[in-house]
């Protein structure tokens, strides 16, 4: 039976607004007069409905009648499942920080994040395109903007939003400003001091005919014999910083930085998550640092680990590790090895099962047996540490795989590999070391900074991990180690990760 509270109505009832609309201000409360324990952040909790209001103890037809007192209506079983939750997270957080102090040695040291660029921001950013621009007087500057407005299609009337419409004499670039300073008599002038001119941004001149433009600019009031076009280049996409904006704006036209980012994550959404993450990811790389070691020692596979962690605030909670084990097994191996035993399929697989573990142990289901005759993902543990943290609970157990989770690898996937975690719906990646023929996080053309790779033909970088044909993205970083990780065995370029 639901705990009710009563407030008394003065207190807590109906504030009105200036919009007459009524807004609850009563704080909710438990009945020891304790405030109500509410979901930790990223947790989905099922809401119960609306608690009903009663003036007096009785509902009338869901509005509070205008006396009597107030009464809050709570549910205790959902304060109790997110009551619960939260200690079983703060458990697994204890077990985390004991596990890792195990592991890991700790040091301050702290490498460099470095956010990946997307392919749009590579090879888009600097596409520049003809532009048709005009001169009027001032005074007549609005009315030659709405003309320009219902003779223009309306893509090419609202199609540049990063650059001004109408810029004065004095703020066009340098050279804009040279060449028209001496196009006609009383150029200069026109260009000096107040003018009582202005050139307006008309659009992209393949979408314009000139003949007709320069028809419908000699009707301006106060042109006269003075009709003016022209045509300069101007950057098609906008720009990704304030820097940019600015140096745009000395080479083509007046331009705006709208503090957004169209070719990939917003600045500030980086910037919050470079912020979010530099203070764990030296220890999560040194764990999986120290993974990849003891999986090459035990020939599973090639010198990789993988590293998976879910984020509560500021702190982590441990929930996969895994080394390549490529190796492990060569019954129905190729020549490369079991490309289905990356370490990173082998973490996201290991956090599959401990779904499945808390899923059983939820319903008291026995857990079917494999069967299988080789295991292909090899998603049990092969190590010891990998066992240490296998035998942790999963801090999500009713949530979706990887939704929201951070990777930390010792190197970057492959292709393969990237999908899979995009599928999973990782929500952060970071990588040690580039593998600039195989990656498919990072954008760059492939070897593009080595002379000896070039040749293998490496091709594009797909930067896989934010595209917009994609159904789903995240963010991604390169991480330059610190001193105190110690460096993994080399390996071939041409191998995957």
């Amino acid at each position: 039976m639901a705990q009710v509270t009563t407030v008394p109505q003065s207190e807590a009832a109906f504030a009105q607004p200036p919009n007459g609309k009524p807004s609850l201000k009563a704080e909710e409360t438990s009945t020891t007069g304790a405030p109500a324990v509410s979901a930790p952040t990223g947790l989905s909790v099922p809401t119960s409905k609306p608690a009903p209001l009663a003036a007096g103890g009785a509902v009338n037809g869901g509005a509070a009648t205008s006396s009597g007192p107030l009464t809050l209506v709570t549910d205790p079983k959902t304060e109790e499942k997110a009551s619960a939750a939260q200690a079983h997270k703060d458990g697994l957080l204890r077990e985390t920080e004991i596990l890792v102090n195990r592991l890991v040695d700790r040091q301050d040291d702290e490498g460099v994040l470095i956010p990946l660029k997307t392919t749009m921001e590579l090879d888009e950013d600097h596409i520049a395109v003809d532009a048709y621009i005009t001169r009027v007087p001032t005074k007549c500057a609005n009315a030659a903007v709405a003309m320009f407005g219902t003779i223009l299609p309306k893509e090419t009337n609202e199609g540049l939003p990063h650059l001004r419409r109408c810029a004065k004499p004095a703020d066009l670039a340098p050279h804009l400003k040279t060449t028209f300073m001496n196009d006609v008599p009383g150029g200069r002038q026109m260009h000096t001091g107040k003018s009582p001119w202005v050139y307006v941004l008309i659009g992209v001149a393949k979408d314009l005919d000139s003949q007709q433009l320069l028809q419908n600019i000699a009707t301006i009031e106060g042109i006269g014999d003075h009709v003016f076009l022209a045509k300069i280049p101007i950057p098609l996409l906008p720009p990704t910083s304030q820097m940019q904006a600015a140096m745009w704006t000395q080479n083509f036209w007046p331009t705006i930085y709208r503090k957004n980012n169209p070719l990939g994550p917003h600045p500030s959404m980086v910037s919050r998550a470079t912020d979010e993450i530099s203070q764990e990811t030296t220890k999560w790389m040194k764990l999986a640092h120290r993974i990849a070691q003891k999986g090459k020692a035990a020939r599973l596979g090639e010198a990789m680990g993988a590293v998976i962690v879910q984020r509560e605030g500021t702190k982590t909670i441990l929930v996969s590790a895994a080394a390549d084990a490529r190796w492990h097994s060569r019954y129905g191996v190729g020549a490369k090895g079991n490309s289905m035993s990356h370490c990173s399929l082998r973490a996201i697989s290991m956090v599959a099962q401990k779904l499945v573990r808390a899923e059983v142990t939820k319903n008291y289901k026995a857990p079917d047996p494999r069967g299988l005759a080789f295991d292909a993902l090899q998603d049990l543990p092969l190590l010891d540490d990998e066992r240490a943290v296998y035998d942790l609970e999963h801090p999500s157990p009713d949530g979706y795989l990887c939704h929201g989770l951070e990777l930390y690898m010792t190197h970057e996937p492959c292709i393969m590999c990237s999908m899979a975690i995009l599928h999973s719906r990782m929500g952060k990646v970071i990588f040690a070391n580039r593998m600039p023929l195989t990656g498919g996080m990072c954008a760059e053309h492939r070897g593009h900074d080595n002379a000896d790779l070039v040749k293998l033909g490496g091709g594009r970088g797909l930067g896989l991990f934010w595209r917009r044909e994609l159904n789903w993205s995240l963010l991604a970083w390169e991480w330059e180690p610190c001193s105190s990780t110690s460096p993994l065995p080399a390996v071939d370029p041409c191998v995957h990760g």
